[in-house]
């Protein structure tokens, strides 16, 4: 059996918030097997930096203009390693982030669900669906850290972490 690591990012707003991608996120894609970005790329060139270190699944956001748009769908569901994995940005009205993206897959039943918008990295479960929001490796906002996160899968299981740097 063998370990998948599957970086886990979202919000880059690349060019916006910074002049390239964070060092330690790309770093990190270097060892990955696949990245999954969860929207608010900004800019074309953020996927292909990415997609220089690994597979590249992703969707668009909000934030995200035509030419992402065309190439991103709003939410993919794909199967890793026999588990379920649904990726959303999250944006949307009324109800919370979170909310919107359990709603996204209702009638799915994935075993993760992916999502971001928020740039409030966190992972929790909910009825039995392991919620992930990676934060941002761009824009921290008022938290105190930048964030990214890491998924290993196996078939036998997966384990969530977010990394956190920068101040």
């Amino acid at each position: 059996m063998s370990l998948l690591k599957v970086v886990v990012t979202s919000d880059t707003h690349f060019p916006g918030r910074g002049k390239q991608l964070p060092v330690p996120l790309l770093q990190e894609c270097q060892s990955a097997d696949l990245i999954i970005h969860a929207g608010d790329w900004v800019s074309i060139d953020v996927y292909r930096r990415l997609a220089e270190c690994a597979e590249v699944i992703g969707v668009h956001g909000n934030m995200d203009d035509e030419r992402i748009r065309d190439q991103f769908r709003e939410k993919e569901l794909v199967r890793i390693k026999g588990f379920d994995i649904g990726v959303v940005h999250g944006h949307g009205e009324n109800k919370t982030t979170e909310k919107r993206a359990l709603e996204a897959f209702e009638g799915n039943d994935p075993d993760i669900i992916i999502f971001g918008h928020s740039h409030i990295p966190m992972i929790r479960y909910f009825n039995k669906v392991m919620l992930m929001n990676p934060g941002s490796p761009a824009d921290k906002r008022r938290l105190p850290y930048f964030s990214y996160g890491i998924l290993h899968i196996e078939e036998k299981g997966f384990r969530a972490e977010i990394v956190t740097f920068g101040k």
